[in-house]
């Protein structure tokens, strides 16, 4: 098989119910990936399984696994059943993330552990346990934000604990690279998503809008192909950050 072939390749993404890692999911179950399509809770039960739904219409093959990411056993639990059910693992994409807009002196310590788990600490294990299980010439790939490339205030604990998993994929990608597995990360600009809207006003949508130069907001549309491009054909682009934000911001 191709390693740019993504028919019968078997993909995990944690994250993969709903908006840019619910239209992923469809979008490689359509041309022949096996998924393992992950949720969080219950809130997002039904638009797991009507993802699901709408991959077996397709004629494609999904199953749902639930688990809160941000304790170690459930990343690991999460591999595993993935593996029992299909076998292996060739490619693990992780979508999970979580916005906070608030200034950096009304931040609470509650506010930055919860973030720093989700953000950064749920991404470090879910790449560990990539290096792990996947098979060999496998890919992985986190999204972050483009606020990485950012001087801006209020997204302090946001930014900041995605910040590292620019590090992360690094260092991943220096050590599972002996095996042929690739390391990536991808940076939106702000997104037209429910993910978005409700840290911001009318003011700042605007704004963010009016920013970028190709004008208005990264849609998931933009940045699901890139996705998959990276654990497909752009495999050999590896320890990278990809900023994809229409000229919202850059380095």
């Amino acid at each position: 098989m191709s390693r740019n072939d993504l028919k019968g390749k078997i993909v995990l993404i944690a994250g993969g119910a709903k908006n840019l890692g619910g239209l992923i999911s469809r979008n490689l179950a359509a041309k022949g990936a096996k998924l393992a399509i992950h949720y969080n809770s219950d809130k997002t039960k039904a638009e797991a399984e009507k993802t699901l739904a709408d991959i077996k219409a397709g004629g494609g093959e999904a199953i749902l696994l639930q688990g809160d990411l941000t304790k170690v056993g459930n990343v690991q639990k999460l591999f595993a059943d993935a593996k029992a059910r299909f076998g292996g693992i060739d490619i693990a994409i992780n979508t999970v993330g979580m916005v906070l807009k608030k200034p950096f002196v009304d931040t609470t310590e509650a506010d930055y552990d919860t973030m720093m788990a989700i953000n950064a600490k749920q991404a470090y294990f879910f790449m560990q346990e990539a290096g792990k299980q996947l098979n060999d010439n496998g890919k992985i790939c986190t999204i972050v934000t483009s606020l990485l490339a950012a001087f801006t205030g209020y997204y302090s604990t946001y930014a900041g604990a995605k910040a590292p998993v620019e590090h992360f994929t690094r260092a991943a990608a220096k050590e599972f690279g002996e095996r042929g597995i690739s390391v990536t990360a991808v940076a939106p600009g702000p997104m037209d998503t429910p993910f978005f809207y409700p840290a911001e006003t009318n003011d700042s949508v605007a704004y963010h809008k009016s920013a970028s130069a190709l004008g208005g907001l990264t849609r998931i549309e933009d940045i699901a192909p890139l996705v998959e491009f990276l654990v497909t054909d752009g495999w050999w682009i590896t320890g990278q950050t990809i900023f994809a934000n229409g000229g919202y911001t850059t380095r």
